[in-house]
């Protein structure tokens, strides 16, 4: 393939640029700086402005956020992408504009209490050192909105609320940390309706998803719960990701790689840029150092439609 080629489209959706050895040097388009501080190497299909730092693994992120509707399939044409569903095509009809979903609204337990203040109780310390067992500090208490109940139904749990993009509590997670049969006990409010902890998501940037929250804590601010293995079109999430076009780092449990596959499977159908982050040998997000997590998102490479469908087979095996 020719980078010629290819930097003629980035010419197209970038504008003039300049050659620095490997880089070519572009205005970006996020911060609007006045120089050319976009560095983007196509041999190592990667860029990085010098001003905001927005970067990628995928120059395509550029050409699909910034681009014509011509300007992305040959840049799918030039990097063998060929086979990829034309999403836009069909985006109306999987995301219906004119029906408006009601929000859900739920309420946190009476009994919820803060740990993002001083509370000395003792309920309270033994609340946080069941979180800091599982690596959980204060910031994260403070970011998550952790709190505890000390008594009635969800006594012995710690709490972790979920807030639409208006600020409500749509959601919330309570952990039992005093050994309940019952590890969980969550609200009946339809999961595939939320988006969990929508009003801190930016969706312009990277998005890790999770399967529970604690692995979502693990992976950082910008991380969500699917609260499951499973995550359907029709879900608020799906449709946010697809619509907001928004790179997307898989993050699934160890026992969940072929749910997984086919999750990235459908993600890059719909024009989606997906990474994959390998969790072995954890079985999970919730128990990696968060230094290794951050390692191994550096580390993962965006999936193409034939990489998804390699996955899906080989994690089709039980070896």
């Amino acid at each position: 393939m020719s980078n010629n080629e290819k930097t003629a489209v980035l010419k197209e959706t970038l504008g003039r640029y300049s050659r620095s050895g490997q880089e070519y040097l572009f205005h970006c388009p996020k911060c609007k700086h006045h120089k050319q501080k976009l560095s983007v190497n196509i041999e190592k299909d990667v860029f990085k402005c010098w001003i905001c730092h927005y970067r990628g693994n995928s120059i395509y992120r550029l050409v699909r956020k910034f681009g014509t509707y011509e300007a992305r399939l040959t840049w799918r044409e030039l990097t063998g992408q060929v086979d990829l569903v034309d999403f836009e095509s069909v985006l109306e009809d999987l995301f219906p504009t004119e029906k408006v979903e009601e929000e859900i609204v739920v309420n946190l337990p009476e009994e919820f209490v803060s740990l993002a203040n001083n509370n000395n109780s003792i309920q309270a310390k033994v609340a946080r050192n069941y979180l800091t067992k599982r690596g959980i500090d204060e910031k994260d208490i403070l970011f998550w909105k952790i709190g505890y109940c000390p008594s009635g139904e969800y006594a012995g749990r710690v709490v972790i609320p979920s807030f639409n993009e208006n600020g409500d509590c749509n959601y919330f997670i309570a952990r039992t940390y005093q050994d309940d049969w019952r590890k969980y006990m969550n609200p009946q409010a339809a999961k595939s309706k939320i988006v969990f902890n929508e009003l801190f998501i930016d969706w312009d940037e990277d998005l890790v998803l999770t399967e529970g929250v604690f692995d979502a804590i693990v992976a950082g601010k910008n991380s969500v719960p699917i609260l499951g293995s499973t995550l359907r079109e029709q879900s608020k999430l799906f449709k946010s990701i697809i619509l907001n076009k928004t790179p997307v780092y898989v993050a699934l449990d160890q026992d969940a790689q072929e749910k997984a596959a086919s999750l990235i499977q459908n993600l890059i159908k719909y024009g989606a840029e997906v990474y994959k982050i390998d969790v072995s040998p954890y079985n999970d997000v919730g128990e990696m150092p968060k230094k290794e997590f951050l390692n191994r998102k550096e580390a993962a490479k965006p999936l193409s439609s034939d990489d998804a469908f390699l996955q899906k087979f080989i994690s089709s095996f039980n070896f």
